[in-house]
């Protein structure tokens, strides 16, 4: 059976809880750069300066954005543009894919939060 102390110890964790699940799964901070795969080939881009990126994919070139530290496709030649209408992405981690061209945004930072242990 419990006693008073596993009962304080429970009640303890259960209250800890929400902040260790804060700090483990909130938000990874913003990215400093892009890493867009396609064809094969992976390149590296900072987020700043502004700029448009070409990138030719297995259907044709995706356009993509880089403005104000974020990063988005402008256009891409596969049917539903499901790559296009995710917006915007700014925090390291988050990823954007047109699969049907093969091409592949994803958002790194120079210290990610999440290790090989905890993702």
């Amino acid at each position: 059976m419990l006693t008073n102390a596993d009962r304080v110890a429970l009640v303890l964790a259960l209250a800890a809880l929400p902040f260790v699940y804060h700090h483990a799964w909130s938000g990874n901070g913003a990215a400093d750069s892009l890493v867009v795969s396609a064809a094969g080939q992976t390149l590296r881009f900072a987020l700043h300066p502004d700029r448009e990126i070409t990138v030719q994919g297995n259907l044709g070139p995706s356009r993509i954005e880089i403005r104000d530290g974020r990063a988005r496709f402008v256009d891409s030649p596969c049917a539903r543009k499901v790559c296009v209408l995710s917006g915007w992405h700014s925090h390291a981690g988050e990823l954007a894919a047109c699969l049907p061209n093969g091409v592949s945004l994803t958002l790194s930072a120079v210290r990610p939060a999440y290790d090989a242990v905890n993702f």
